[in-house]
């Protein structure tokens, strides 16, 4: 993340806008520094992780066990003063188990009894759900309406849940046996599918150094719930050239085998492509993203970084991609050549 202060912007910006802008440009420095405090490496994790709680925005997170992605995200909480929970996800996990569920209080003196409702896990501002592929479908769709509407239906009765609300969802992909895979509809409620890989060797050493020799800093807050409000509204303020929405939109209808405009290579490999929502996610991290950069405008640049995230759970390859040995990964960087900006001056 570059640290110059934000350039190009509007005069007309509202004085929350203002307010929201130089806090953020204050905050985001000593945020990353905060996190690297307790998180060694995984820099492009944590940029990717900001851009999606800043966003207001959900996140799937792949990685193998033991690489510090309940600390991250802990850590992060912490730093934004928010409240944290966590879900540890298995087979026999039940809807209410996450929701909460309505029981039978009686009233001791009177011997009346009412119905009272026992808040679940959900209600809170950031949801850990650990290892989410270990649980049923069933289970995995309570998260659904939560995510998208940020409330939940119980026994008929809307009840709206914490702002902001981020469900940041972990998976194993080492481990297949007594998974359930998440439906294609349900990946696509998660803006980015974040890779988290192991530490270089010295990264290692490091990590294992400090947290064999005391206790982990202590963190103080950074932001407040608040202060992610206004800044997801501000990112929203962002300008965005046609040309460059228009290369986002392009890039995702590239992704669909059944579209005119798809390559060769992805008629070939593909099965399914990007969705309407993978645009709208695009530009929205593309938005995010030159904010926290600094910058108050988008560009091609800013769609390249945050296309492997936002695209990665949202293409699905075929079995010959699979005997071509050909990943996700390899579609994308591909897609990425082959698709060109719109000729604007734009860079």
């Amino acid at each position: 993340m570059q640290t110059e202060a934000p350039s190009s912007v509007p005069s007309s910006e509202a004085p929350f806008e203002r307010e929201a802008l130089e806090k953020l440009h204050e905050g985001r420095e000593r945020l990353l520094g905060e996190l690297r405090r307790v998180i060694i490496g995984q820099d492009e994790v944590v940029e990717q992780l900001i851009i999606v709680i800043f966003s207001g925005s959900h996140a799937l997170i792949t990685g193998a066990p033991g690489l510090a992605k309940t600390l991250l995200i802990r850590s992060l909480a912490r730093l934004l003063d928010l409240r944290f929970r966590r879900i540890q996800f298995t087979p026999d996990l039940m809807p209410s188990d996450i929701t909460g569920t309505e029981i039978i209080d009686e009233n001791r003196s009177t011997g009346h009894r009412e119905l009272r409702f026992i808040e679940g896990p959900v209600f809170t501002n950031i949801l850990l759900a650990d290892e989410i592929n270990r649980t049923p479908p069933k289970t995995q769709a309570a998260l659904l309406e939560a995510m998208e509407e940020k409330q939940v239906t119980i026994a008929g009765e809307i009840r709206p849940l914490a702002r902001p609300f981020h469900v940041l969802a972990t998976q194993n992909p080492i481990e297949l046996e007594g998974t359930y895979p998440l439906p294609e509809a349900q990946l696509d409620r998660f803006m980015f599918n974040i890779l988290i890989d192991y530490l270089s060797e010295d990264e290692e050493l490091d990590v294992a150094t400090r947290t064999t020799a005391g206790d982990l800093p202590k963190l103080e807050p950074v932001f407040t719930g608040e202060d992610l409000e206004n800044f997801s509204r501000l990112i929203r303020c962002v300008p965005l050239a046609e040309p460059v929405g228009r290369y986002a939109v392009q890039l995702v209808q590239a992704s669909r085998p059944d579209n005119p405009a798809a390559p060769e290579f992805i008629r070939d490999w593909t099965s399914w492509g990007a969705g309407t929502r993978a645009s709208q996610n695009l530009i929205l991290a593309a938005k995010a993203r030159a904010l926290l950069s600094g910058r108050f405008n988008v560009s091609f640049a800013d769609i390249r970084a945050v296309a492997p995230p936002v695209l990665r759970h949202r293409v699905l390859t075929n079995f010959r991609a699979e005997a071509d040995r050909v990943s996700v990964e390899d579609l994308i960087a591909r897609l990425l050549e082959t698709v060109r900006e719109p000729q604007s001056g734009l860079s």
